[in-house]
């Protein structure tokens, strides 16, 4: 009787259509290991099934990309021969299940998505969604996600220097974990993953194999049901000392000619790290699992090769090199093993105890996964929601100290001083502020590095809202002066198997990618997570946007804190005081109704050139972009940050107070500035809308003089919410 019956088939999450064409592929039924195999290869966290058609009409090109998606990491060119190789993925399913390992691992496997391409890690960044502070597992969440970024990063000494933290109680049941990674490369030294040549040597590197995280790339790509907690095992276990090890053998080992190919293994473990590495060379390989390093005991072939132990690594190097990679791997006191070579048959063949255990064609699991074109419908347009139909705040000020307060806008503080962000001594913009900014070690350049997305704003539409996320995180890579240059995503969606749910994708990927195509800020890279859903609850649509800026001189980098009392305030960019699918509709009135904000592609271009001229011309000591809570909590936020006050004046000839202050219209940004009238000036010129919207100054916030609420209240509140919550019984 077979091994392959079909509740083993539907268990490794393999459907009857998908199955059938593994039979005419094989031309034989395969066995337990090689259906292991195409199901991990197939899996939607693998293959993109149900994604790679729309992910091929985002911009991906540009002069400065080197390598856009299909390798480890995307790649620009930054320069003066040094390139920046980054990368954001997601670790979701694991870190609910695991919360510390969950998260550790997801930093750790991004970090070798960058470190494989022969790229220096220099920073960190973490997008994290929980779920709502008052369900009862988010605080557990929180504390064992945050601790595990902490512990892997603090440990491998790569600073983590930005991301966000939100809470939504569309997260209670799966929350969202995104990892990203920014690394600098010789130009001429990258490495990629394309295996060459025939007969050459097959290595392993790194950490044993376990039997941790088998089947974590297929236990991804489900949702999740009550039994979430019985999937533990498929979780993997992190070492950030092996991790760094491994880091520093490789760069090491990268520094002579030994290598053609290296490849992490990640999601599917060998499997895919092996097949991978063929199919881009257009080789076989022939793998001896015998010779593959083991943790335990009677490990099968099974398990080896679909395993997602840590830091691990596999290599194709020239012949007559081991001795030298061995040892530099040995010095390191890391495995290194010969576990098989290169063919010509464009096949993979295991072998173990003299048997073979699989034998199977590349390419059709590599490249000819199945593609999927899933029925999806758009999303229903939501009505506008006037200024009219919103209450105007008895108390501004009172309703600015709820929303600063609020569990999305409160100070991450508790979050990032658990995170080691000055190690390697070239952070300059620390978090907390609209992109982080860290040193190209050496020179006078400086990285801009940001993570956003209103996931709020996607539910209400999904079009606007792929705008939005683009545009929100160009405009606060401009806020601090830098040129935006390239973008890597992280797509967390619900089931693509329901139309609506697909549909969500769908539109959000058109809006990313028009916005991508007009602020010429193409994707090099990214990851999509789907089925983050339990039992059949979706999370909100959240396509997570990493964007990266060089400055060409960090000196000239700004901040959002107020520098100086009695400069002027000055507001670029048009405001008609949208308050729809807005925090203050959310926070003080209890409605999530209403569309998002438009996205003019135009106005975010010309406005944010226009702020990046200022910036570079020293006109401006602060910049802020305008988003969540508009532009009284920029304002807030700025004054919070110097400790210094701000007298606001609503203008005359703008929307009704309350929508003026709390909207959220695109394309703004506060400025702090010493010659507003040149500024405003400036601005005309460029036909870019400015006005100048008041002063610093004082110890206090007020709106018109009146409405006052102190700097030092203001913070408290802002700072405090975080730290209670996590310290409450």
């Amino acid at each position: 009787m077979s091994d392959i019956t079909p509740e083993v088939i539907a268990g490794h999450g393999l459907d009857d259509e998908e199955y059938a064409n593994i039979l005419r592929i094989l031309n034989r039924e395969p066995n337990l290991t090689e259906l292991g195999v195409f199901s991990v290869m197939w899996s939607e966290h693998c293959s993109y099934k149900s994604s790679k058609k729309w992910l091929r009409t985002l911009p991906t090109e540009a002069p400065w990309v080197i390598c856009g998606p299909g390798e480890n990491a995307g790649i620009i060119d930054i320069g003066d021969g040094e390139a920046v190789v980054f990368k954001m993925e997601s670790h979701n399913h694991p870190s609910f299940i695991e919360p510390y390992q969950g998260a550790a691992t997801g930093v750790g496997g991004i970090l070798r998505d960058v470190f494989t391409m022969g790229a220096r890690p220099v920073a960190n960044l973490n997008a994290l969604r929980f779920g709502s502070p008052d369900h009862a597992k988010t605080r557990h969440l929180v504390a064992g996600v945050v601790a595990g970024i902490g512990g892997y990063g603090n440990c491998i000494g790569v600073p983590t220097v930005g991301g966000e933290c939100t809470f939504d109680a569309g997260y209670n049941g799966n929350i969202l974990v995104n990892a990203m990674t920014v690394g600098v490369a010789a130009k001429d030294r990258i490495f990629y993953s394309a295996a060459s040549g025939v007969g050459n040597p097959i290595v392993y590197l790194g950490s044993k194999t376990g039997r941790d995280g088998i089947h974590g790339a297929t236990m991804a790509s489900a949702e999740f049901s009550e039994d979430a907690e019985e999937k533990r095992p498929t979780v993997q276990v992190g070492d950030p000392f092996t991790e760094k090890l491994l880091l520093e053998a490789c760069l090491e080992l990268m520094a002579t000619d030994a290598i053609i190919a290296i490849q992490d293994m990640g999601a599917a473990g060998l499997t895919c790290s092996s097949f991978e590495m063929a199919s881009k060379g257009g080789l076989g390989l022939e793998i001896d699992l015998d010779k593959v390093p083991a943790r335990e005991e009677g490990m099968t072939a099974y398990e080896l090769m679909l395993s997602e132990s840590q830091e691990r690594m596999l290599m194709v190097l020239k012949p007559g090199r081991e001795a030298v990679a061995r040892a530099i791997f040995e010095k390191w006191e890391l495995d290194f093993a010969v576990i098989g070579h290169t063919t010509d048959t464009k096949r993979m063949v295991l072998s173990m105890s003299g048997q073979v255990v699989g034998d199977l064609p590349i390419d059709p699991l590599a490249q000819s996964s199945p593609e999927l074109d899933r029925s999806w419908t758009p999303a229903p347009a939501r009505p506008v929601v006037t200024a009219d139909e919103v209450p105007a705040p008895n108390d501004p000020a009172a309703a600015l100290g709820r929303l600063v307060g609020c569990p999305d806008l409160a100070a991450k503080r508790w979050v990032w001083e658990q995170y080691d962000h000055m190690v390697m001594a070239d952070t300059v913009g620390r978090p907390g502020g609209d992109a982080a900014v860290v040193r190209v070690h050496g020179s006078s350049k400086a990285l801009a590095v940001t993570s956003d997305c209103t996931p709020r704003y996607c539910a209400a539409d999904p079009l606007e809202g792929g705008r939005q996320a683009v545009a929100e995180a160009w405009r606060n890579l401009t806020a601090v002066g830098a040129r935006p240059l390239a973008v890597t995503d992280c797509l967390n969606f619900g089931n693509p198997e329901r139309p609506e749910i697909m549909g969500q994708f769908v539109g959000c990927i058109q809006g990313m990618g028009e916005a991508c195509a007009a602020l010429d800020f193409p994707v090099v890279s990214g990851n999509v997570s789907l089925h983050n859903e339990t039992n059949g609850q979706a999370i909100p649509p959240t396509p997570t946007i990493g964007g990266v800026g060089l400055l060409d001189d960090v000196a000239g980098a700004v901040t959002i804190a107020f520098k100086a009392v009695g400069e002027a305030l000055v507001l670029i960019g048009e405001t008609r005081g949208h308050l729809g699918s807005s925090l203050y509709l959310r926070e003080i009135e209890g409605r999530t109704d209403g569309a998002p904000p438009p996205v003019d592609l135009e106005a975010e271009r010309r406005n944010g050139d226009a702020v990046r001229r200022l910036i570079e011309a020293g006109r401006i000591s602060a910049c802020h972009d305008v988003s969540d809570g508009g532009v009284l909590v920029a304002v807030a936020e700025m004054a919070m940050a110097g400790g210094i006050g701000a007298d606001i004046q609503v203008p005359a000839d703008a929307p009704p107070p309350h929508a003026w202050l709390f909207g959220e219209d695109q394309a703004r940004y506060v400025l702090a500035v010493n010659d507003a009238e040149a500024v405003l000036a400036d601005a005309a010129e460029a036909g870019v809308p400015a006005a100048r919207i008041g002063v610093t100054g004082g110890k206090i916030l007020t709106v018109g003089g009146a409405d006052a609420i102190s700097i030092s209240e203001l913070k408290a509140i802002h700072e405090g919410w975080l730290p209670d919550y996590m310290s409450a019984p």
